[in-house]
């Protein structure tokens, strides 16, 4: 088993390149994105350029008339255990890549997942997450949470194998090669071929997310990857960060209306201090019953991690899991 720490290398936006990049225009957002100029997509297969114009920022972007008309707060399903499989570029994703033929794994996987749900004890969702060339983790690797684990390299042939000794039969230590995983993870959902709105602001957060984490020297505490539809296309820019809470537990929560400008306070309030930002909160990965066998409402957000600070920050520390 190794330890593995995230290690995406963001030197490849250059400085030149990155003065040049604009985002879109909301009364919301600072009037540096005050302009649709080429945006860089930070993707694991290439950086292409793109252009979006004024008229889609207003129906798909971050002007549109949606953003910010819902209450955000109890918009995720319970669920327990969240898995992803990387697997190729989001750019390259059919609209149901966990059901399209010409994608064997996910759709095998997804399948057998779906089929076993009512012998798995643990709630357990699936996401697509990008993977290639130059990314930290490849096709089939399989990345697991809360339970920092990440199994390299699945096969179509080992997917039914590994269900079953993992999820059914609660080995995941057990099985296979596999890395205990370190650090910060973010994933946002850039699905565009699902929903274009996704599409649209998951490129531009992913970029902001890639510099403002170069800016701040934690390129090797917190990785970022695109990942397919999660739910809840019209609360875009939605983003899941998996990082450890003031007991060190390791929780997913799900925002939604995320945008550029709130990128640095997402970094240095949630990771840095453990605390969440409730305006934009949808929910969290958790427990579905407490110990008493009752169900817990995760309509509510927890008061504790918004009014409490931790003594240190989660990258200077050593985090091997969830303690």
């Amino acid at each position: 088993m190794r330890l593995w720490r995230p290690n995406r290398s963001l030197s490849s936006v250059g400085e030149n390149l990155r003065e040049s990049l604009f985002f879109f225009r909301s009364p919301k957002l600072s009037s540096s994105y005050l302009i649709s100029s080429p945006i860089l997509l930070h993707s694991s297969e290439s950086h292409r350029v793109s252009t979006f114009s004024t008229a889609e920022d207003e129906k798909y972007g971050f002007r549109r008339p949606e953003m910010y008309g819902r209450s955000l707060s109890g918009t995720v399903g319970a669920y327990e255990r969240h898995v992803f499989l990387c697997y190729r570029s989001h750019e390259v994703w059919p609209s149901r890549v966990e059901g399209s033929d010409a994608d064997l794994l996910p759709k095998l996987l997804s399948s057998a997942i779906k089929t076993r749900e009512n012998e798995i004890s643990v709630k357990t969702k699936l996401t697509i997450c990008e993977a290639g060339e130059g990314a930290e983790h490849s096709d089939g690797d399989v990345l697991v949470f809360p339970d920092m684990l990440k199994y390299r390299g699945l096969k179509d042939e080992d997917v039914e194998s590994f269900v079953e000794k993992v999820f059914l039969d609660g080995k995941l230590e057990a099985y296979g090669a596999h890395d205990v995983l370190a650090g910060s993870y973010i994933f946002v959902c850039a699905h565009r071929s699902r929903d274009k709105r996704c599409g649209v602001c998951g490129t531009a957060l992913i970029t902001k997310l890639t510099e403002e984490i170069e800016l701040r020297g934690l390129e090797d505490q917190i990785c970022v990857h695109a990942c397919s539809h999660i739910g809840g296309h019209k609360y875009a820019g939605n983003v899941i960060v998996f990082s450890p809470d003031l007991d060190g537990r390791i929780m997913g929560h799900w925002y939604g209306y995320v945008t550029p400008d709130d990128v640095p306070e997402l970094l240095d309030k949630h990771i840095g201090k453990g605390e969440l930002i409730e305006r934009l909160w949808r929910g969290r990965m958790g427990r579905i019953n407490d110990e008493e066998g009752k169900k817990v409402d995760e309509d509510k957000i927890p008061s504790a991690e918004v009014s409490k600070e931790t003594k240190n920050k989660p990258w200077e520390n050593d985090i091997q899991g969830n303690n």
